[in-house]
């Protein structure tokens, strides 16, 4: 008898332990184990300072639950209505969304389509930046809904303030602009940061995980991102055309909130009634869907298209699949994201903000799987700027040269460089710039002193990230400067590629610059400016541009008429944006690599490409740049020089301006050659007036 009861105990303690792990929520200080489940339909990132960010959503939807509320400046009102719509507003919980809409007000009270599981403690989140970024203060282990009740019984939300740190650390890399573009682009900076470091980290460790995903997970788990609140309609700081390379990048942008599903909604109230409706979509080829006209989209529903056979199943009106119906009936307007493959990445897709769509028919029809799919036509709102449009034009362009019209010289290096560089003018009457030698070279007086004389490593083949041998890779601070699709990791004082003395092959991932440009450039007619550069390709955040290439300045012996020469190049310091590019390092625990304009130290190098350089002549100033310069050394003699090689400071859409900060006023070298200041007419939101 007392041996049953000791099996009975033992098996109520068991049951027990069983629920007690079925229904356990950890502590943030207990170290969990790596264990996997053998099918997920979510993303695993990681929890970094002890945060939880895997969010429950509505499966199979994986979502970023919208959280807080905007601050100052964002609410209804102050979001810009498009075209002939008028803006709608409405509240929940104090979260203000707007939107647009055919027909007027709509009385819409958003609800959130995906809603966090109750009972779940997220710890103790702080309020957080001046940005677009807020999270209300939680007591640890109260679950969501629970604490001070105002007089009709709702959640009393804490006044909101705002903070520029992280873990007690400062961020300098955050922007204090109420400029939605400069919110959004300061974001999108430290997400990028963020990637390249921890791609640099895993590469020397041989880490499996996605460097895209844990930059997301920690930023999420420190509320730096913008545009927190779900919308109908456009999305501050966001513009069509905008280009991403990472379906996390639209997550922390507040573009599309799912981090894999294709449809993003929210639950509204009209009315008496509930409704969900769609806000945005991604086409990106995960479907049979039709996007060879850019202003027609036929979308296919979600679910059923399994790789596995015997998982297919018909689609069932639900989910994202209902949001897309009942947005056809509301006639609300939809943002789409549509992705293209990256021309220099195989397997990489480049997605694009196309703008807002509306739902003009719906049907079901069988896939070439068997499957019964919904279909959804949408067609563009008129009015909007180009966005897959433009880019469909490059890619034409790009395979063949001759269909860019308006050409007045069809090749200006006369085949200097690898790719021709057109000249177009649709401005004025002006026939070209004028006359100068082309040259991608540059023209050295004398070799440098100053510079340091460095020794060639002796890798075989190529240098492997994390050699401590490779000589280059110490010089460069023990982590090679370039991913291994050729990207610029972070800023140095001066990069070191490897040269003519070093043992490893050409295809070293270590010589990008020397190998030149490898885009299609176009020197064009701007409207206040002169002449101006621009490219057909989209270029990638860390993306080698071209050199300033001329003739190196003695100082000894320059000439007094150099101060009239606008084609002078110097190591000024640059303004605020470009210095932060290294942003973020201290979310992971590092120092800050941030060097401030007092600290910061010119080279003693000016170069002129008055009588002979290449395209970056072209390149004209911008407060708000988005291409920066960076000193790279590859010759290793005694004749050693460092090289002004110009990198994306950002991702770059086709046919957009390059630009580049040519230093802050009052920060230039005094004495002969030294450049005037000028007036600046950039037209920036935070023009300094003066360069």
């Amino acid at each position: 008898m007392f041996t049953k009861i000791l099996h009975s105990l033992a098996g109520i303690f068991y049951t027990f332990k069983m629920y007690r792990a079925s229904n356990f929520v950890p502590d943030p200080n207990q170290v969990l184990l790596d264990a996997k489940p053998l099918r997920s339909l979510a993303p695993m990132f990681p929890a970094p300072m002890g945060v939880n960010v895997n969010q429950s959503s509505t499966p199979p939807l994986v979502c970023v639950t919208p959280v807080g509320q905007f601050p100052a400046g964002f609410g209804a009102g102050n979001l810009p209505a498009f075209g002939s719509f008028t803006t709608f507003s409405a509240t929940a919980n104090g979260v203000s969304y707007t939107g647009t809409s055919a027909n007027g007000a709509i009385d819409a009270t958003p609800i959130s389509a995906y809603k966090t599981r109750t009972g779940i403690s997220l710890g103790d989140d702080e309020l957080y930046s001046g940005n677009q970024t807020l999270v209300t203060k939680r007591k640890r282990g109260r679950p969501l809904g629970s604490g001070r009740n105002g007089p009709n019984g709702k959640v009393k939300r804490p006044k909101p303030t705002y903070k520029n740190f992280v873990a007690g650390k400062e961020l300098a890399f955050l922007s204090s602009s109420s400029d939605p573009r400069e919110i959004v682009e300061s974001v999108h900076m430290a997400f990028e940061a963020l990637r390249r470091r921890h791609l640099q980290m895993d590469e020397t460790q041989d880490a499996s995980r996605r460097a895209d995903l844990k930059a997301g997970a920690i930023m999420m788990a420190s509320n730096i991102r913008a545009n927190t609140g779900k919308r109908v309609g456009t999305v501050p700081g966001v513009e069509i055309g905008d280009i991403f390379y990472f379906r996390m990048e639209l997550c922390v942008l507040g573009l599309h909130a799912p981090s894999m599903g294709g449809i993003d909604y929210m639950t509204t109230k009209f009315g008496n009634d509930e409704e969900s409706v769609a806000i945005c979509i991604v086409s990106a080829g995960g479907y049979e869907n039709e996007d060879d006209d850019t202003d027609v989209l036929v979308y296919s529903g979600q679910g059923g298209n399994s790789r596995n056979t015997e998982e297919r199943h018909d689609q069932k009106l639900e989910r994202g699949n209902l949001a897309l119906e009942r947005s056809l009936h509301r006639k609300n307007v939809i943002r789409v994201v549509r992705g293209f493959k990256d021309p220099f990445c195989l397997t990489g897709k480049i997605y694009i903000y196309d703008g807002l769509y509306k739902i003009h028919e719906s049907w079901k029809e069988k896939t070439r799987s068997g499957i019964n799919c919904f279909k959804y036509k949408l067609l563009r709102e008129p009015g909007q700027r180009d966005g897959a449009a433009l880019w469909k034009m490059t890619q034409r362009w790009i395979d063949n040269p001759a269909t860019r019209g308006r050409v007045l010289l069809a090749d200006l290096s006369s085949k200097a460089e690898a790719l021709p560089v057109c000249v177009v003018n649709d401005v004025d009457h002006e026939k070209g710039p004028g006359e100068f030698t082309y040259t991608n070279q540059v023209k050295y007086s004398r070799p440098l002193s100053s510079m340091k004389k460095l020794q060639g490593c002796g890798c075989q083949s190529v240098c492997l990230p994390g050699d401590a041998s490779c000589a280059c890779g110490q010089h460069n601070g023990g982590d090679l400067p370039y991913s291994s699709l050729g990207l610029l990791s972070c800023r140095k004082p001066i990069i070191y590629e490897c040269g003519e003395s070093c043992n490893c092959s050409i295809n070293c991932r270590n010589k990008v610059t020397q190998k030149g440009s490898r885009l299609h450039f176009e020197v064009f007619r701007t409207t206040n400016r002169g002449w101006g550069l621009r490219c057909w390709e989209p270029v990638r955040a860390g993306s080698f541009i071209c050199e300033y290439a001329g003739e190196v300045i003695d100082e000894l012996r320059v000439n007094l008429n150099d101060c009239e020469d606008d084609y002078i190049f110097q190591t000024v310091c640059p303004g605020e944006k470009t210095l932060k590019w290294n942003c973020g390092p201290e979310m992971i625990g590092e120092e800050s690599t941030y060097v401030s304009s007092d600290e910061f130290e010119p080279l003693p190098i000016k170069i002129s490409a008055k009588n002979m350089g290449n395209v970056s002549r072209f390149m004209n100033h911008s407060c708000s740049p988005n291409v920066f310069w960076q000193p790279v050394q590859y010759d290793h003699g005694d004749d050693g020089h460092p090289h002004i090689m110009f990198f994306a400071l950002k991702h770059i859409p086709p046919m957009t301006e390059l630009t580049y900060d040519y230093g802050v006023a009052g920060a230039e070298s005094s004495g002969p050659g030294s450049r005037r200041t000028k007036n600046c007419m950039c037209g920036s939101q935070n023009c300094r007036g003066l360069f």
